[in-house]
C-alpha cells in the first residue's frame, strides 16, 4: 500500500468512526474523496494551521458540506486548533464539529456550507476578490495577493440552479485561480443519479468557458496530482477537475451505494472497512508516524513567514498601499468616517428633496464611493432601476479586474451567494441590487449571510405596491416582514432622503448583513429636528409630536410615513394629540434600551395605528392588543401607483377615518369607565 493511500485511509477511518459514534452523518463522501483531499492538502494547499486568518492563504471550501467529517479530519490532522475530542463529539451540542461546516465555529472553516451549491458560489466570489485585490495591490516582485481558491462539489451542487448562475459568470470573468473538484460518484440520497441527472458535465463547463479536465480517476493520486498542476498552469480560465470516485470507498458491501451517503455504516461494516484497509487500530487512534506525516504546522509557518518578509519589504516601498490593504482586510472605516457621513446627512437636510428613496440611495453611493475604495457593487441586471452604480466607476471584467462594479446578469441567488464569498475573503464591501420581490430567489443566501454575520448590503428597490403597473408579480407584500424574521439580519425601510442616508451609514458600519428597502416612487421630504437627528440611527424615533402627552400614536415606515404625517396634521387641527413615530428599522429599535423604547412608545398609550403596505402580522408586537395595523394581507394589482394605493386604503383620508374610529372607541371606553366608577360611588 502506498504512503499516500495510507494517509488517505486515516481520513476514511476517522470519518466513518465519528459518524458511527454519532449515529448520524455522511461517511460516503469523505471516504470517496479522501485520495483527492490527501494530494491537495499535502502537496498544493498553502495554509497555516497556526493562523487560519493569514491573508494570502489558499481558500478551501467544501460545497458538498454534508461530508463535513472530511474537512474536520483534515483540520485535525494538519494541526489546526481542533482536538480529537471534538471529532469524537461530531454533531453533538456545543462541539466544534457541527453536522455541516459553520464559519466561526471551527478554526479553518472558510464558510458555512450545507445548502448545496452555495459553497461553490462563495468560492466564485472569493476568486473575484482575489483577482480584484491582486490587480490593485500587487506590484512587480511583490505578489502580495496570490492565492488559489479550491472547492469540492458533488452531484447535488451541480444539480442546484445556483451552480449554473455562478459558473456561467465565472467563465465569463476568467477566474483562472478558481479550481473545482467534482466528485462524480453518481450517487445521491435517493440512489443512482442516472435516473435524474444525465448532464454531460464536461461539455456543460466547456460551454461556460472553463478549463475542463475530464475522466480523472479520483483514486489515482498521480492522476490527481498531474490534473492539479495542469489546472494551476491555466490562469485564463477557471478549472473543473471531473473526478470519477466510488462513494464509501473501502466499505466491503456498501461502497458505491446510497447506503453510505446519509447514514452510519453500522458496526459490522465498520469492522469490514478496517479489515479491508488493513487498519487494525481502534476508533480514533492514529499511529504517530501517520499523524506526523499529516502535520502542516511547520510548513504553514514557513509559508506565512516568507510572506511576512515579502510584505515587510512591500510596506517599506509602498507604505500607502500596505496600510490601505490592512485597513480593508481589517474592515476599518476611513479615519474621517464620522465627518464624511455627517456631511452627507446634513446635505440631504439642506436640499429637502422629494425623490424616490432608490434615487436618494444612488446619491449616497455617489457621495461615499470616493472614500470607500473597498466598494464592490453590482446589480442583477437592473442597474438602471436599482441605481447601484456611480460616476467614474469601472466595471469588473476579465480584462479589468480592478473594476468595482459587477454586472451579475439575471442571477439574484448567485449574486447574493457570491457577495457572501466576497465578504468572507475580506478587503471589499460588497453590495448588490434587485427588486425586493426577487429577494425570494436569493433568500437562502441572505439567510446564510445572517448566519455568518457577514457585512453584505442587499439593495432592494421597488419596495411596495407603489411600483405600480408591473402588478402583483413584482409588488412585494410579505417580503419585508419575512426578511425581518431572519435573526441577525438588519433591515431599513427609509421614508425620505435623510433616513436613506442614515440607513446607508448604518449598513456600512454594521458588522453583519443589511437589507435596504427602497421605493420606486417619489417620497416627500420630512422635517427633521436637528437636536433629535441622531435618534434616526436608533431605528425608531419621534418624527412629529404633539403638545403634552399623546393620546394616539401612528407608527409607519417608508412611503407610508407621509400618510401618517399628513393624517396627524389634520387630526391635530381637530384637537387630537397625535404622535408620529417613523420606524425605518425595527431590529435596530428593538436593540435599544427599554428606557428609550418607552420614551418613543409609552406603554400607557395603547391607542396605536401601524401603517405599512405589507403583511400585517409582524406589526402587532408594536400595535399591541388595543391597536390596529393598516397593512396589506392580499396581493396587489396592476395600475398606476396612486390608484393601487387608493384601492387598498393607503390614502390620507382612509388613515384619518381609521384613526377617528379608533379615537371614538377609546373615548366611549373612557366614558364608560368613568360612568362605572361613578356608579361604584
Amino acid at each position: 500500500m502506498s504512503k499516500r493511500r495510507e494517509l488517505a485511509n486515516v481520513i476514511r477511518v476517522l470519518s466513518m468512526d465519528a459518524v458511527q459514534k454519532a449515529h448520524s452523518g455522511h461517511p460516503g463522501m469523505p471516504m470517496g474523496m479522501a485520495d483527492i483531499a490527501e494530494v491537495l492538502w499535502n502537496d498544493f494547499l498553502r495554509h497555516n494551521p497556526n493562523n487560519p486568518h493569514w491573508i494570502n492563504r489558499d481558500r478551501f471550501l467544501l460545497s458538498n458540506g454534508h461530508g463535513s467529517m472530511l474537512q474536520y479530519a483534515l483540520l485535525y490532522l494538519t494541526g489546526y486548533d481542533l482536538s480529537l475530542e471534538e471529532l469524537k463529539n461530531f454533531r453533538q451540542l456545543h462541539s466544534k464539529t457541527p453536522g455541516h461546516p459553520e464559519f466561526g465555529e471551527t478554526p479553518g472553516i472558510e464558510t458555512t456550507t450545507g445548502p448545496l451549491g452555495q459553497g461553490l458560489a462563495n468560492a466564485v466570489g472569493m476568486a473575484v476578490v482575489e483577482k480584484h485585490l491582486a490587480k490593485i495591490f500587487n506590484r512587480d516582485g511583490f505578489p502580495i495577493i496570490d492565492n488559489f481558491t479550491y472547492v469540492f462539489v458533488g452531484d447535488g451542487c451541480l444539480m442546484e440552479g445556483i451552480s449554473h448562475e455562478v459558473c456561467s459568470l465565472a467563465g465569463t470573468l476568467g477566474l483562472g485561480k478558481l479550481i473545482v473538484f467534482y466528485d462524480d460518484n453518481g450517487i445521491s440520497i435517493d440512489g443512482e443519479v442516472s435516473g435524474w441527472f444525465t448532464d454531460n458535465t464536461p461539455q456543460r463547463f466547456q460551454s461556460y468557458g472553463w478549463h475542463v479536465i475530464a475522466d480523472i480517476d479520483g483514486h489515482d493520486s498521480d492522476a490527481i496530482y498531474q490534473a492539479i498542476l495542469e489546472a494551476q498552469a491555466n490562469t485564463d480560465k477557471p478549472s473543473i477537475l471531473c473526478c470519477k470516485t466510488i462513494i464509501g470507498w473501502g466499505a466491503p458491501t456498501k461502497a458505491g451505494t446510497a447506503k453510505t451517503h446519509g447514514e452510519a455504516l453500522g458496526e459490522e461494516e465498520v469492522a469490514g472497512v478496517r479489515k479491508k484497509l488493513n487498519y487494525p487500530y481502534p476508533p480514533f487512534e492514529i499511529p504517530k508516524e501517520k499523524k506526523d506525516a499529516w502535520d502542516a504546522r511547520k510548513k504553514g509557518k514557513d509559508w506565512e513567514d516568507k510572506w511576512n518578509q515579502l510584505f515587510s519589504a512591500y510596506a517599506k516601498q509602498f507604505p500607502e498601499l500596505a496600510n490601505e490593504l490592512l485597513r480593508r482586510m481589517e474592515n476599518r472605516l476611513p479615519e474621517d468616517w464620522k465627518k464624511i457621513t455627517s456631511e452627507m446627512i446634513l446635505e440631504t437636510i439642506e436640499k429637502k428633496e422629494t425623490i424616490a428613496s432608490r434615487k436618494a440611495s444612488h446619491g449616497c453611493i455617489q457621495k461615499l464611493s470616493p472614500y470607500l475604495p473597498e466598494f464592490l457593487g453590482g446589480s442583477a441586471d437592473l442597474t438602471g432601476s436599482n441605481l447601484t452604480d456611480w460616476k467614474n466607476m469601472k466595471v469588473f471584467s476579465k480584462n479589468c479586474p480592478e473594476g468595482q462594479y459587477i454586472h451579475y446578469g439575471v442571477r439574484e441567488f448567485g449574486m447574493s451567494a457570491m457577495m457572501n464569498g466576497m465578504a468572507l475573503y475580506g478587503g471589499v464591501l460588497p453590495f448588490g441590487g434587485t427588486f425586493l420581490t426577487f429577494s425570494d430567489y436569493a433568500r437562502n443566501a441572505v439567510r446564510l449571510s445572517a448566519l455568518m454575520k457577514q457585512r453584505v448590503i442587499f439593495v432592494y428597490t421597488h419596495d411596495s405596491i407603489g411600483l405600480g403597473e408591473d402588478g402583483p408579480t413584482h409588488q412585494p407584500v410579505e417580503h419585508a416582514p419575512s426578511l425581518r424574521l431572519i435573526p441577525q439580519l438588519s433591515l431599513w425601510r427609509p421614508c425620505d432622503t435623510v433616513e436613506t442616508a442614515v440607513a446607508w451609514k448604518k449598513a456600512i458600519e454594521h458588522q453583519g448583513p443589511t437589507c435596504l428597502l427602497l421605493s420606486r416612487q417619489n417620497l416627500a421630504f420630512q422635517h427633521h429636528e436637528l437636536n433629535t437627528l441622531e435618534n434616526i440611527e436608533r431605528g425608531g424615533y419621534i418624527l412629529q409630536d404633539c403638545n403634552g402627552n399623546a393620546d394616539f400614536i401612528m407608527i409607519a415606515t417608508g412611503s407610508e410615513v407621509a400618510l401618517a404625517v399628513d393624517a396627524a396634521k389634520q387630526l391635530t387641527i381637530e384637537g387630537h394629540k397625535v404622535r408620529v413615530v417613523s420606524m425605518p428599522s425595527t431590529d435596530v429599535f428593538l436593540s435599544q434600551d427599554s428606557n428609550y423604547q418607552e420614551s418613543v412608545l409609552p406603554r400607557d398609550v395603547t391607542n396605536r395605528l401601524v401603517i405599512e403596505a405589507a403583511s400585517s402580522a409582524y406589526w402587532f408586537q408594536f400595535a399591541g392588543c388595543h391597536g390596529k395595523v393598516l397593512g396589506l394581507d392580499k396581493f396587489g394589482a396592476s395600475a398606476p401607483a396612486k390608484d393601487v394605493f387608493k384601492e387598498f386604503g393607503f390614502t390620507v383620508a382612509h388613515v384619518i377615518s381609521v384613526a377617528k374610529e379608533m379615537l371614538a372607541k377609546e373615548k366611549i371606553k373612557q366614558e364608560k369607565m368613568i360612568h362605572d366608577y361613578s356608579s361604584c360611588d
